[in-house]
């Protein structure tokens, strides 16, 4: 498993890949193309902030083959870094860009996380969109580790389906844990961790207006929309990522990534 070409940005210690979507997805396709192998994390704050307090899941972030620039405060950053031409990875579009390019290509697609039923109404509605799009798997996990058994069903899923890959739709950071587990082990080239995008895309979830999402508010949408799940995430996160953000820029406080 190698790094991507791109620089990283060093925001609170954590490397975020400092690329815009075209580049993101042109080195997926040069990865896939070479047959290496290698995860990526759409990071934002909340991933950023939880690997304030955990090590290990820092690690894992610094360790991936990239890790994009999921929300808006992470591209300012980059920008006052001096990363002028990073735009925002965000995990849905993303995931749209691969399919598209896949329809070309031939890449082999399967779903991983999600609800019961909410894998397959995906596999559905992303080939409608992309006729020819090849939809190989969907696996519904438990919420909880997987047992051997389980595991073995996964790996000869993917060993059938000539998977190339793996679309990981759980909650950050548990799918960043389960892609850098089984990266390496498991028969699929790549691993992408895009969290929310399961619900967004299957329409299970509304998503936020355009304007929200340039101009970083895309939180504050999610937030109205499910505040008894997110209030913690973004009413203790984010005033933390502004502090935090600030002591670096200032220089009064050093992180190492």
């Amino acid at each position: 498993m190698i790094p991507g070409d791109s620089p990283r940005v060093n925001i609170l210690g954590v490397g975020i890949s400092a690329l815009s979507m075209d580049n993101a997805v042109a080195q997926s396709d040069a990865l896939l193309s070479r047959g290496d192998s290698g995860y990526i994390c759409v990071t934002g704050v909340h991933g950023i902030i939880e690997a304030q307090s955990d090590e290990a899941f820092r690690t894992i972030l610094n360790r991936s083959f990239l890790s994009t620039p999921d929300g808006m405060p992470t591209v300012w950053l980059g920008h006052l870094h001096g990363f002028k031409d990073m735009t925002r990875v965000y995990g849905p579009d993303f995931m749209l860009n691969m399919c598209k390019l896949s329809v070309e290509r031939g890449y082999r697609h399967f779903l991983y996380g999600g609800r019961p039923g909410i894998a397959e109404e995906l596999r559905a509605e992303l080939t409608r969109r992309y006729p020819g799009l090849h939809i190989v798997g969907t696996y519904t996990p438990p919420f909880r580790p997987l047992n051997a058994e389980e595991e073995q069903d996964l790996r000869t899923q993917l060993e059938d389906s000539k998977a190339d890959i793996l679309w990981c739709g759980l909650s950050t950071p548990k799918q960043e844990r389960f892609m850098a587990a089984y990266s390496g082990r498991l028969p699929v080239k790549l691993m992408v961790g895009v969290g929310a995008a399961f619900d967004l895309l299957s329409g299970n979830l509304a998503e936020a207006p355009d304007w929200m999402k340039r101009s970083g508010l895309q939180w504050l949408y999610r937030l109205i929309k499910e505040p008894k799940r997110l209030w913690r995430r973004y009413l203790l996160n984010n005033p933390r990522f502004v502090w935090l953000s600030f002591l670096q820029l200032s220089r009064l406080r050093r992180f190492s990534f």
